[in-house]
């Protein structure tokens, strides 16, 4: 049985959950923000080693700007409510992404959680924040031609923001849609995916449990032939 080291998660359908509840997106996203905690519970739970989550998109700004100063607002008192917590549990929080054009005081809160959490052992969380797959690869390219690098598999590994961190063996996307949104597009490329219908904040521990114990059962062969195939 293969246990995963390394999960992704597009965490979708939570302003749509907010207007289905006939509330407003904000009120979908606030709600979102409780089920992460009890995910990362379960995967320490599971003995996960990375966890990878879909916090805000480079296409996100297109949202209006209500939306994502409420989003903003929301990162920004959850880290100094948990903060201590994620220290607590031996957390690691890492960010990929671009923090540039965030407020300066939310990204000093960040980079200060990235600090604080940086020694810790238990779970890694990559926070892909202002985060584009596209724009990741771009980026990476261009730092190897700086150097003057070959293009080629390792350096392009070497230059993402991903740097040091295995493939994630699962991607689960909520809120019924099936697509990938430009989310580790690189790095997926022999993850289980696994689509859920329901919105994020309906998503529960054990839905995510109910995906690792499938993902144990799945004859993983990158290509290849099993052994006992003749």
């Amino acid at each position: 049985m293969n246990s995963p080291k390394h999960v992704a998660i597009i965490m979708d359908g939570n302003g749509r959950w907010g207007i289905k509840k006939k509330n407003s997106r904000n009120f979908g996203h606030k709600k979102g923000l409780e089920v992460v905690e009890k995910i990362i519970d379960a995967s320490i739970e599971e003995k996960i080693e990375y966890l990878t989550l879909f916090v805000f998109s480079t296409e996100n700004w297109k949202r209006p700007m209500k939306e994502i100063k409420y989003l903003f607002k929301l990162l920004d008192s959850y880290i100094d409510k948990k903060l201590n917590n994620l220290i607590n549990k031996n957390v690691k929080i890492l960010i990929l992404g671009d923090l540039k054009p965030f407020p300066v005081s939310l990204k000093n809160k960040i980079n200060k959680v990235q600090r604080l959490t940086k020694s810790n052992k238990n779970i890694q969380i990559n926070m892909a924040i202002n985060y584009g797959s596209r724009q990741e690869l771009i980026n990476a390219i261009n730092k190897i031609k700086r150097k003057k690098l070959l293009i080629n598999e390792k350096n392009i590994n070497n230059h993402l923001y991903t740097k040091n961190i295995p493939d994630p063996e699962i991607l689960i996307r909520t809120g019924n849609t099936y697509r990938i949104s430009n989310f580790l597009i690189w790095q997926i490329i022999y993850s289980e995916i696994f689509f859920v219908k329901k919105m994020w904040p309906d998503f529960n521990e054990y839905d995510f449990k109910k995906i690792i114990k499938k993902f144990k059962s799945i004859n993983r062969n990158f290509g290849g032939l099993n052994v006992s195939v003749k």
